[in-house]
């Protein structure tokens, strides 16, 4: 029985500035429970890490949940989103570019449940480099 998609994102080379923003950061978590017309269970909870740390974010959803964790000593952010329902695939590369100016993005997907299997079918890895990251190498 398939259980629904869990997505695994990781976001590099983002601004550190921007990944101890905490208004930033749950501006892009808002964009994904809107676009992907999610629904919030409760309050969404927030933790502001001391300087120089960045932030956590959880939201209960009736489909499962979404978290992002952010590390701007390293530029990077994670987000991690379970949907019990089928959702279309939400354009992380973009949002993540004008949210975080990431200038990486990968986004993983699994099937969840006990037929779901390990494969390529079930396990998709995208790898996204932007053109504006290629603007600032030079090439």
């Amino acid at each position: 029985m398939n259980l629904g998609t869990e997505w695994l994102v990781d976001a590099e080379g983002c601004s550190a500035e921007l990944l101890r923003d905490i208004e930033t950061v749950r501006g892009v978590c808002e964009e994904v429970v809107s676009a992907l017309t999610l629904r919030v269970v409760g309050e969404p909870v927030w933790h502001q890490f001391p300087q120089p740390g960045g932030v956590t974010g959880l939201y209960l959803l009736t489909e499962s949940h979404l978290a992002c964790h952010t590390f701007p000593e390293t530029g990077k952010a994670t987000f991690n989103l379970y949907c019990c329902r089928p959702r279309p695939r939400f354009d992380w590369e973009a949002v993540l570019q004008g949210s975080l100016n990431a200038k990486l993005v990968t986004v993983r997907t699994a099937a969840r449940g006990s037929e779901a299997t390990i494969d390529q079918a079930s396990l998709e890895s995208e790898l996204s480099t932007f053109s504006a990251a290629r603007e600032v190498s030079g090439r």
